[in-house]
């Protein structure tokens, strides 16, 4: 049989907080975390904003010395973890049956980037020796293992912005199945340098609107790239029994999970949505129920054309006449797309909703695209029952990713 997995810890920096409550309190609010660059001088540039964490303040939970010679997408993640370890009330575990799957897309590009002007400026003797250590993804989750002592699988997830949703997935199946019993699962990254930005601007993938509350608009007829974005989303997930043991607080259930690739572009997604439609029916059939069992759909949503237009598609597809009575909400519309730690930080958003039965709103949708006919919640928050919800995330190389959560109800 296999084993339950639940959730018992949650935390996240994001751009609209920099933990869950600051987060969650902020997108029932409908507050958009967008605003100009101060990262780097972007003045001269066609992309000025994005969706920075603010305000960090590493040392509320690490000592100096955990994060001074980190690059910034490890800092977050260590923070992010912190937050969920603290939550959960873990003590006392078998380090072996403890893993940590952290994604990201990129990784510690800041210090790729810094560190390939200091070679070109002063030679490559003068690179740091933390180069390597910074800039690998697997060191990422690398560094919350050695912090917490979580002997188990280290497993790095590097599926572009499907890779916070796949760790999370991937997670719950070595779970499920028995391998461990605790994990750390999520995504980090922080990206928003003039390298990376440049890149996905020259690839014309963002939006040039540089008006912070007109620019990620997911769904909307006028939306035409997406808002690069930070932070780091990573969850407790324990099987139920172990939580049980040690009367641990259980804020949700994950009981389904699927990855399907389209195969059909690097960047594109596949313009019949089969990749995506599939995707959401194996995580369906994995959880054992129908489609008409689900209540709210948090989307990829990344105000890009294609990405929106298929995605309804793929919801439509799988739901049938069900899917116009699906809450949906885009919260990248306020957050921003936080590439490979999105589908982590949109799962934390995904289990406070069934905790809470309050649905976050899309922000910002003033002219609806006529191919995006759902009801994607504007503007308020509301409050319905939730008892099931799914998350997705799409990302480059047809990466396609679902997981399925339930309201914990007991035994």
């Amino acid at each position: 049989m296999k084993r339950r997995v639940v959730i018992t810890g949650m935390g996240a920096v994001t751009s609209v907080g920099n933990d869950v409550s600051s987060m969650w309190e902020s997108l029932i609010n409908g507050k958009c975390g967008i605003d100009f660059i101060t990262q780097y001088d972007a003045s001269n540039n066609k992309v000025k904003i994005a969706g920075e964490v603010k305000n960090l303040q590493p040392e509320l939970y690490l000592e100096p010395s955990e994060y001074r010679k980190l690059d910034r997408v490890i800092t977050l993640a260590l923070v992010a973890a912190t937050q969920a370890y603290n939550q959960s009330g873990l003590k006392d575990f078998d380090p072996l049956r403890f893993g940590t799957f952290i994604g990201s897309g990129i990784g510690g590009i800041n210090t790729i980037y810094d560190e390939a002007i200091k070679s070109m400026e002063k030679g490559t003797d003068r690179v740091s020796p933390f180069f390597i250590t910074n800039s690998i993804i697997n060191l990422i989750g690398g560094n919350i293992a050695i912090k917490f002592n979580a002997k188990g699988p280290a497993i790095p997830v590097v599926t572009a912005c499907s890779a916070g949703t796949n760790a999370i997935g991937e997670a719950f199946r070595y779970i499920r199945d028995g391998y461990i019993d605790i994990a750390f699962a999520g995504g980090s990254e922080s990206s928003i340098n003039a390298l990376s930005v440049g890149s996905f601007t020259t690839m014309r993938a963002l939006s040039f609107n540089n008006e912070p509350n007109n620019s990620s608009i997911p769904f909307d007829k006028n939306r035409n790239g997406f808002v690069i974005a930070e932070g780091s989303g990573v969850l407790i997930l324990e099987e139920l029994e172990h939580a049980l043991s040690r009367n641990a607080n259980i804020l949700g259930e994950i009981v389904g999970y699927a990855s399907t690739c389209d195969a059909f572009h690097i960047t594109a997604p596949d313009e019949t949505a089969f990749g995506i439609t599939e995707c959401i029916k194996l995580a369906l059939e994995d959880a054992k129920i129908n489609p008409s069992d689900i209540d709210y759909i948090n989307p990829h949503g990344t105000s890009t054309p294609y990405n929106d237009k298929l995605e309804t598609l793929g919801i439509k597809n799988v739901f049938k006449d069900h899917a116009y009575k699906l809450n949906i909400s885009a919260t990248k519309s306020m957050t921003g797309h936080a590439l490979g730690a999105i589908g982590a930080i949109e799962a934390i958003i995904t289990t406070k909703v069934i905790e809470t039965n309050t649905i976050p709103p899309t922000i910002n949708l003033k002219e609806r695209d006529p191919e995006c006919d759902l009801n994607y919640t504007l503007d308020k928050s509301i409050k319905r029952d939730v008892n099931y919800a799914i998350s997705n995330s799409l990302g480059f190389g047809g990466q396609n990713a679902v997981l399925v959560f339930k309201k914990y109800q007991g035994e």
